[in-house]
């Protein structure tokens, strides 16, 4: 027999309790029906009343005794988005610079200046900001570096004039390390986030590349959507654009190298380009994301195969969790070098 016991909750607790629950499940549905969109986007639409949703990084704050006003872009748009919000939202970590998730509804503004403005339901401080210099941060790649970065740094080696290889001086180095050229400025501007030793077979003394980094990613869907989207724009600007080129190319270029493993994956679906995601995690850069889904063990990485070439193009998403990143670095044996 089941023994059940009631108690009596006081009716003003009970009145709270009911109330916290409905604004956490208002603002948790609030996100989740809201339509994701750009700034740019925003600025444009003429449905007014409508709930959305945008991503992107606060241009000014005017906070005031009861409302509070964002300047809010994410690069779509020359013009911002103008935010108000009741001042209780504003927190410490709002500051100009940081990286929001804002939802709320769009409508139009009383202002002659602009056409909308959004007022928001809930705003998530996803990254902090310490400005510097009137609020920018700005970093000087240096030309010269002891970082071989992209396995590819003795291409360029730095060394004094005259220099011998089989010379008997104690000290052959120009600035008494060995330095290099620098071939990406990828280790200083990742100092946040991560740095790479890449052993990429089809690095170049010299070569062009994109090389992006996109924020607000949550998942591999988004990065293959964006490797997608790129390599669906340059092919069809390409062909339409530049056929003397194309035909140049074809007359003259080989095809690339490729793998027989890439080969045979590109023709086991038609040879069609594919998507090759969740590596091994042992294979990938430290950065990489752990999926932690043992026993498979993968990494959150992804390269795209096409025909005639193999591997076009690849990304992860990073590492954000710190104390992970530090037992990779560890197991690595990797501390002291990127102890910077």
């Amino acid at each position: 027999m089941m023994s059940l016991t009631l108690q009596r909750i006081p009716a003003f607790t009970m009145s709270l309790f009911c109330r916290c629950s409905s604004k956490i499940f208002q603002r948790h549905c609030s996100r989740m029906l809201s339509k994701k969109v750009r700034v740019s986007d925003a600025l444009s639409s003429k449905e007014t009343g409508s709930n959305i949703r945008i991503q992107g990084w606060v241009r000014s704050v005017r906070p005031q005794k009861d409302n509070l006003f964002l300047h809010v872009n994410d690069g779509s748009s020359l013009q911002p988005l103008q935010v108000v919000a009741s001042s209780q939202l504003n927190s410490r970590d709002l500051t100009f610079g940081c990286a929001v998730d804002i939802t709320g509804t769009l409508e139009k503004s009383p202002n002659k200046k602009q056409n909308v403005e959004l007022y928001a339901h809930q705003i998530k401080v996803v990254g902090e900001c310490n400005p510097v210099d009137n609020g920018y941060v700005q970093i000087h790649t240096p030309v010269i570096t002891s970082n071989d970065c992209e396995g590819a740094g003795e291409l360029f080696q730095v060394e004094p004039a005259g220099h011998k290889n089989d010379s008997d001086d104690p000290n052959p180095h120009f600035f008494s390390v060995p330095a290099y050229l620098t071939v990406s400025g990828q280790l200083h501007l990742e100092v946040m986030a991560g740095a790479e030793n890449s052993q990429s077979r089809r690095h170049l003394a010299e070569f062009y590349m994109v090389e992006a980094e996109a924020a607000f990613t949550e998942s591999l869907d988004d990065l293959m959507k964006v490797m997608e989207d790129l390599f669906k724009a340059t092919t069809e600007h390409v062909l339409s654009c530049c056929a003397e080129d194309v035909e140049l190319f074809h007359k003259y270029i080989a095809p690339g190298h490729r793998t027989e493993h890439e080969k045979f994956l590109v023709k086991h679906c038609g040879n069609i380009p594919v998507f090759v995601v969740n590596y091994p995690y042992e294979l990938k850069p430290f950065y990489a994301r752990d999926n932690q889904d043992q026993p498979n063990h993968t990494a959150a990485a992804v390269d795209l195969l096409v025909p005639g070439v193999g591997e076009l193009c690849g990304g992860s998403l990073r590492e954000e969790r710190p104390e992970l990143l530090r037992q990779r670095l560890a197991r690595a044996g990797l501390e002291d070098t990127y102890a910077w």
